[in-house]
Formats: C-alpha cells, sequence, structure tokens
C-alpha cells in the first residue's frame, strides 16, 4: 500500500467561473481515516471525485505512491486504480441478492467458484451480516444496506475507500451505529479511507485526520484534536464545534492560549485598539461570581444540560452550557477559563 498524495490539484468547470477546487496540496496517510470537511459546495466532493477517477484535474496530479493517477493532461480510468467507493444512496442492485451485490466486483474481475464465495463470505461476516446472504436489498433497513455497500468495498481489496456522505440519509441512531461499523471496517481492512461529509461531529467521531475545506481551497489538516483545540483562521473556528467568536483588542504577537485573567483584561479593554478573533467553546465559559456580566437570550433544554446564549455587555455573543435553569433575560456573571486567539 502506498500514500495518496494530491500536489496542488485544481477544478474548473467550463460553467463557472470560479474554480470548484483551487490549490488543493495534501498526503493521506498510508492507512490513515481522512475526513474531507465543510459546507455544501466547497469542492470536497469534487476532490474526491478526482481521487476516484470520476473527474479530471484542470491542474496539479493526483498520485498513488510513485504512480501518477491523473493530471491535467491523462488519467487512470477509475476501474484500473484498486479504489472502492461508497455513496449516499447506496447503490446496490434490487434484482440481486446481497451476496450477489457483494460479489459482484469479483465476478467483474473474472473471479467465479469457491474463492469467490469464500471472499464474499469473509466480506459479510466481516460486516455482520452473513445471514442476510440470500435477501435482496428491499428487505433490508439502510443500516443493512450500508453494510452490504461497505462489504462490496472490502471484498476487492482496494488501497483506499471513497466515502460520499454515506450516513446523510440515516436516522441519529443508524448514524451511530454505522460510525462504530466504519471504525471496525477501517480497522479491519488496513485500507486508507477518505470520507467526505458536512458534519463536524463524524469527522471528529471517525477521521484520524480532518481536512476544511471552504470555497474550494484548503483550510487545514490536522488530527481531529488539534483542530478542535488550535483552528487556524475564523472560518475553520466557525466550521469546527459550537463555540463563539469574539473581537477584542489585539495582544501580544505569540500569545494564543488565554486564562481567564488574560480574557478579563481585554473584555474590560475599553480603549480603542485594533480587534483580533478570539474563539471561546461554550465548555470553557462558566456561570459564576466574579465573572463579568452577561444577560440570558436563550436557553435550550438538551436533556442532560442546558445550552445558553449570552450577551455581554458590547453586544457580543457567548455560548455556555448550564447544569440548572436559567432564565431569558436573567442578569448573569461568566468566567472564561479558557480561549484560543484565531
Amino acid at each position: 500500500m502506498a500514500q495518496l498524495i494530491l500536489d496542488n490539484i485544481s477544478k474548473q468547470f467550463d460553467t463557472t467561473d470560479r474554480a470548484a477546487v483551487s490549490g488543493v496540496s495534501l498526503t493521506v496517510r498510508e492507512g490513515g481515516f481522512l475526513a474531507l470537511l465543510g459546507p455544501s459546495g466547497c469542492g470536497k466532493t469534487t476532490v474526491l471525485r478526482m481521487i476516484a477517477g470520476f473527474e479530471q484535474p484542470s491542474d496539479g496530479a493526483i498520485l498513488l505512491g510513485e504512480k501518477c493517477l491523473a493530471d491535467g493532461r491523462a488519467m487512470v480510468p477509475p476501474e484500473h486504480r484498486n479504489m472502492a467507493m461508497v455513496f449516499q444512496s447506496y447503490a446496490l442492485w434490487p434484482h440481486m441478492s446481497v451476496a450477489e451485490n457483494v460479489g459482484y466486483p469479483l465476478k467483474v474481475r473474472g473471479l467465479s467458484g469457491q474463492a469467490r464465495d469464500a471472499k464474499v463470505r469473509e466480506a459479510l461476516a466481516s460486516v455482520r451480516l452473513e445471514k442476510f446472504a440470500d435477501r435482496r436489498p428491499a428487505d433490508l433497513s439502510g443500516g443493512q444496506r450500508q453494510r452490504v455497500a461497505l462489504a462490496r468495498c472490502l471484498v476487492t481489496d482496494p488501497d483506499v475507500v471513497l466515502l460520499d456522505e454515506p450516513l446523510a440519509n440515516l436516522d441519529r441512531h443508524l448514524r451511530q451505529e454505522m460510525e462504530e461499523t466504519f471504525r471496525e471496517f477501517h480497522s479491519r481492512s488496513g485500507a486508507t479511507m477518505i470520507y467526505v461529509t458536512h458534519d463536524q461531529a463524524e469527522a471528529m467521531a471517525l477521521a484520524t485526520d480532518v481536512a476544511v475545506m471552504s470555497e474550494g481551497r484548503l483550510l487545514q489538516v490536522a488530527t481531529p484534536e488539534e483542530i478542535y483545540a488550535r483552528p487556524q483562521g475564523r472560518l475553520v473556528g466557525e466550521l469546527i464545534g459550537q463555540g463563539a467568536i469574539l473581537s477584542l483588542p489585539l495582544i501580544g504577537e505569540g500569545l494564543r492560549l488565554l486564562d481567564w485573567p488574560a480574557m478579563r483584561a481585554l473584555l474590560e479593554d475599553r480603549r480603542p485598539s485594533t480587534q483580533i478573533d478570539i474563539l471561546v467553546r461554550p465548555q470553557d465559559v462558566e456561570l459564576a461570581e466574579g465573572g463579568v456580566p452577561a444577560t440570558v437570550t436563550s436557553v435550550l433544554f438538551e436533556g442532560e444540560r442546558y445550552a445558553v446564549r449570552l450577551s455581554l455587555l458590547d453586544g457580543q455573543t457567548l455560548r455556555a452550557f448550564a447544569r440548572e435553569a436559567v432564565r431569558v433575560g436573567e442578569k448573569l456573571h461568566v468566567v472564561i477559563r479558557s480561549a484560543w486567539r484565531l
């Protein structure tokens, strides 16, 4: 297995003035699980389609190890890339049984008889569907159909598995169940996986690395822990987590992680100054005496806690969590235990 490398790839469609993808460069670690994260229309699916071979880059190159899969002049067809793709719509043949759907890629490759049957049984066992081999897709739940699509990927021993928002059509309970299935699938197969999603919770739960995109450009690539704790720039800060971004006076150039004394000094500083963006996560906001004044503007009960939106004296907004109920319009004090300068 080899590293997948995107070298400054771009994609320009004739129907638009703006490039769908512009200058994206990244290396997907061998056997890693990369999530391409961003809002609708940011270019993440176009990147996935270029990796799969369904679109040709307008510029740049895609390499698997030392083999060039595509550049602006030529490209290797999808069927010769040893990649597998899981679609949002499952893409199962309704007239075939589960076993026939899973075994179809092997049939296309000329494998038949006991060898094919053994690989199909192994792939179905890996997604816990061996008892459903003779059923049709119409007889399965949405989560089971997605497992069939995963087994169809696994049966070919692909170098790279591509997943295009595969959980978008499932309800919350099934999504959580399928997340565990994807983690098991990644662990069992050892394949490099690239997962397109607009849901940052999915990306954080599944991926070893997260690549954040916006308007066709790559903004940041890092581990989930790094990208959550230290987002680079306002756009990444807005996309990751449920934080609030405050505009506060400029502080020393080297200071990025801010504690409460530093935050209090900034919040109480009324001098005209150049403003900077500071990200504050709700779990770092404490409703406590001795803090700065704030007014409750909304309260949402989430079962185990209340999600609270607060307005500071200057009109800027914070988000916080509370164990006890508070009322809209209530005057409180807040302490910001930690914040991150963007």
